[in-house]
């Protein structure tokens, strides 16, 4: 047909679309009608068809005003005005829908659908006019109690949390801000009670969550300034519920928020003034005196979350580039603070390691040169500004900032400790006889030595003078100090045996002095943390991983440290658990190159004695024993951003060492093991979400499932098991993910959907084909686990693959547990589609041969599995394969099997066997067997 220019006949062909189902074609055609048209009453019907396409496709807002149009031309038009009503109603618009079929049933008031609908829409209306009144006077009746002054303790502290509960459901949250709510709880705030304050921050989080609109209303009426000033109070809680407060605004206005909360998206204005505002006032807060170290620590948390680009590939890196135009030297003022000197910034323990943290990410978001010389030059700028040879505590700030850079962009650090007099300037204050220079100093020391060639440079200048300071000052926390930087001087050549930098011995009197302070709980955790950062070091050295697991009190002082509120300590501990497990990346030695090394003279690493696997195995049960998972499962709940991905990464690796003897699983699990590796295995580098999930399929293939990873959590394992069914792991990962899927698959219906909405199966298939024996024959058990789901089935209905073949020919295998896995797979399959017994006589000549075999096989499960498949194959409905089989050799078979006498360890053989005979006999193919009388 040629192209149409007639409206009718547009529209005539689009209701032969609708009317075959071909929605979107018949949408095409009554647009081109309704641009054609002229004729009124025409376009009214093209729109009303249009209107029944757009409510076929769920796209409820064209349906309306398609419908709309039409009811424009005819007002009493009753197919327009009721799917208006039935777009309306899936809207939410329920008053509106109910007026369009109220119009419909007075136009035909004996329409049954009009008056169902008409009753339905009456009771909805009223349910939510209840629900409306109910939650007005609730939310009047809280604040009531709330404001109350005589009002008991409990009953206001009941009414707060209804507050906060009813404020994270939509419904709750739109009618406490339409009832005055911001005003009442504005006044909640003037309190200063810290219990109506929290209930009132973390109101308004629930009024903010996923709406712009809200979000945006919130922020002018309660004011920037305001919830900044909120957040600067001295107290931890109040300070996390406003940090809360600024995620959830700064996730409503930006999209960050993908979750569908069930309402039409709010218009509103463009918001990125008001997320500049809320920016340039956490830059603010970052250094202000006026800020609590808990503000302080929150502000800056927000700052990392939020300013630097989640993804890379994201063009739009103007944030980072305007904090550090506006905020770099700020961040640097709080590196440089000096919590001994008077007049300093209130911070907490955690303050300086956050800022750093912050000034990694900055420097890690910057995208080209220029960007990082401008950066450097900050940097450079602010550190010298601070130089001054007449006020030492500006060079301690300076050094201290210098540290700052060391701890997060150690590259930018590292160039300006190069530079001409700052090397120099350390080594003037440790020998300073102000014990506050001396501290900063030798900090800065141990983080400027981390490369080689620094710390080689203070092996030769400074060693003699931190053996000074340690052996002179009577103040423990320089001591201990200079003790870590010794620790660090004496283990630069890593666990390389031959490049000891101090004398036989040394290192392990280090360590025992380390071990020694560790253990002194009269001292403060920020001191006693140092004693972790030496042994971070010294645990590269076999002798002292052994004698420190050995030493029971150190190790559970280390496990109680790593549980406490100062989080600066998780990469230390996390560090000292890798070396003591020997879970650090090692490189293979190829035996033909060491012997090259050596006859070229170049050095060659060795390994030391103690660094042996049975070595490790021990250090690993005392560690155990010790209470490590415990210990591993609190570090990683830590809600701080001091939990880097490259420390999950270490522990990701402890663990992965942990569940390396199947005996220990166990042990693992019962301590939460298992749970805390869901996490690590979900975030992190790609190094340690594989570590992880290596360990979740150790855990998962041998452990109760159900056990290790109780409710709901089961189900998160099997994304990260999945992700190790790819060709750059190796063998053994694939391997134990198989089996711990296998594992998973044999539970329940909803865990096997879960596996294949996770794409598992294309690659569980491919795995299928394997060379590998063992590989090959943990797919196969797990599609056999599969195959009860029917989207596994219709992929082996499918023509012009070899799925079936390949099952069909895996029964004659040499390796018995998969001729099971692959028999017991054909089993299920032909028992749940009678149409595969066909197809598997179709896809090899072979099939009654390996049938036979099956039948015949010498171990029960084997030929249980084989009977099974033989009596599908009877009852498939197929009367030509019925009696192809009973005219073969399989007759014999099943009649000598189900002959035999009763025997308890083949009883279930005889019992298919018989089945199959007295099936064969009700479809005619057999008679009985009768004596002459």
């Amino acid at each position: 047909m040629g192209e149409m220019a007639d409206p009718i006949q547009f529209k005539d062909e689009g209701n032969k679309h609708f009317q075959a189902g071909e929605v979107d074609k018949a949408i095409e055609c009554y647009t081109k009608a309704i641009k054609l048209c002229t004729d009124k009453k025409v376009l009214a019907v093209v729109y009303r068809n249009r209107s029944a396409c757009f409510l076929k496709k769920e796209s409820y807002t064209n349906a309306a005003s398609d419908a709309s149009k039409a009811i424009d031309v005819d007002a009493a038009d009753v197919k327009a005005l009721f799917r208006r009503c039935q777009a309306l109603e899936k809207l939410g618009k329920l008053d509106m829908a109910f007026k369009d079929v109220q119009r419909c049933s007075t136009i035909e008031p004996k329409n049954k659908t009009f008056l169902e609908t008409l009753r339905r829409l009456g009771a909805e209306i009223q349910a939510k006019l209840k629900t409306t009144f109910s939650t007005d006077s609730r939310v009047q009746n809280m604040f009531d109690i709330l404001l109350d002054e005589e009002m008991d303790k409990d009953k206001k502290e009941m009414a707060a949390n209804n507050l906060v509960v009813l404020a994270r459901e939509e419904a709750g949250a739109e009618r406490i801000f339409q009832n005055n709510g911001v005003p009442l709880l504005l006044d909640l705030l003037k309190t200063g009670k810290v219990e109506m304050v929290l209930a009132a921050i973390r109101t308004f989080a629930g009024m903010c969550t996923g709406h712009k609109a809200r979000a945006m209303a919130i922020i002018h009426l309660v004011g920037i300034d305001k919830l900044c000033s909120i957040m600067a109070v001295d107290n931890e809680d109040i300070a996390l519920a406003t940090c809360d407060l600024f995620q959830c605004i700064n996730d409503s206005l930006t999209g960050g928020d993908r979750r569908i909360y069930g309402k039409e998206e709010a218009l509103v204005l463009d918001a990125s003034k008001d997320l500049k505002s809320i920016l340039m006032s956490l830059l603010e807060m970052v250094a202000s005196k006026k800020v609590s170290g808990h503000g302080r620590d929150q502000a800056l948390n927000l700052l990392t979350r939020n300013v630097p680009r989640k993804d890379k590939k994201d063009p739009d890196h103007s944030k980072s580039l305007f904090t550090i135009d506006h905020g770099l030297k700020k961040i640097l003022k709080v590196c440089g603070q000096i919590p001994d000197l008077p007049d300093q910034l209130p911070m907490t323990e955690n303050t300086q390691l956050i800022a750093s943290v912050l000034l990694d990410k900055l420097w890690d978001d910057l995208r080209c040169d220029p960007e990082r010389d401008n950066y450097r030059e900050v940097c450079d700028e602010y550190i010298k500004g601070k130089f001054d040879p007449n006020d030492m505590d500006r060079n301690i700030h300076a050094i201290n900032a210098l540290s700052g850079l060391l701890q997060g962009p150690f590259e930018v650090g590292n160039q300006l400790v190069g530079r001409q007099g700052i090397m120099e300037m350390m080594v003037a204050l440790c020998g300073s006889e102000r014990e506050v220079d001396q501290m900063v100093a030798v900090e800065a020391l141990i983080h400027s030595s981390t490369k080689m060639s620094r710390a080689s440079f203070i092996i030769t200048n400074g060693v003699s003078l931190l053996k000074d300071i340690y052996k002179k000052t009577k103040n423990d926390k320089i001591k201990i100090r200079a003790l870590v930087g010794l620790c660090k001087l004496g283990s630069a050549g890593g666990d390389d045996y031959s490049m000891r930098q101090f004398a036989e011995g040394s290192t392990e009197k280090l360590a025992k002095q380390c071990r020694k302070w560790l253990c002194n709980s009269a001292m403060d955790t920020r001191t006693r943390k140092w004693a972790i950062e030496g042994l971070a070091y010294l645990t590269q050295d076999a002798d002292v991983k052994d004698d420190f697991v050995e030493d029971d009190p150190a190790m559970k002082a280390m496990f109680d440290l790593a549980k406490s509120k100062d989080k600066t300590i998780l990469y230390a501990v996390a560090c000292t658990l890798v070396n003591c497990t020997n879970s650090y990346e090692k490189k293979d030695i190829i035996p033909e190159l060491v012997q090259l090394a050596k006859f070229s003279k170049q050095h060659v690493p060795e390994q030391h004695p103690k660094d042996k696997k049975d070595f490790i195995q021990k250090r690993v049960k005392r560690m155990l024993k010790g209470g490590v998972i415990s210990a591993l499962t609190v570090m990683v709940k830590a809600d701080n951003l001091l939990l880097t991905d490259q420390t999950k990464e270490m522990l990701a690796r402890v663990f992965l060492a942990l569940a390396d003897d199947p005996k220990d699983r166990g042990t693992i699990c019962a301590h939460g093991g298992g749970k805390a590796l869901i996490p690590l295995a979900l975030e992190g580098s790609a190094i340690g979400k594989v570590r992880a999930a290596h360990a979740l399929a150790k855990i998962a293939a041998v452990s109760n499932p159900e056990i290790a990873f109780p409710g709901e959590r089961i189900y998160e394992v099997v994304r990260p098991l999945v992700s190790l069914l790819h060709p750059e792991r190796d063998g053994v990962q694939n391997y134990e993910a198989l089996l711990s899927l296998t594992n998973l698959a044999g539970l329940n219906d909803k865990l096997r959907v879960k596996i294949l909405k996770e794409k598992a199966l294309p690659e569980i298939e491919q795995y299928m084909f394997e060379d590998h024996d063992h590989i090959r024959q943990a797919a196969t058990e797990c599609m056999c686990n599969l195959v009860t789901c029917k989207e596994v089935q219709d992929r082996y209905l499918e023509d012009g693959n070899d799925r079936l073949k390949l099952l069909v020919l895996m029964c004659v295998e040499d390796n018995e547990k998969l001729q099971r896995a692959a028999a017991g797979g054909l089993a299920m399959l032909t028992a749940a589609q009678k149409k595969l017994c066909t197809k598997m006589t179709l896809v090899t000549l072979q099939w009654m041969e390996i049938l036979q075999r099956l039948i015949l096989h010498d171990q029960p499960q084997i030929q249980h599995r084989g009977l099974v498949i033989v009596y599908n194959m009877l009852n498939s409905d197929d009367n030509e394969l019925a009696k192809k089989l009973m005219e073969s050799e399989i007759l014999e078979i099943l009649t000598v099997i189900g002959k035999a006498m009763d025997n308890p360890k083949r009883q279930i053989v005889i019992d298919v066997a018989r089945t199959c005979l007295v099936k064969a006999m009700d479809l005619g193919l057999i008679k009985p067997f009768t004596t002459p009388s």
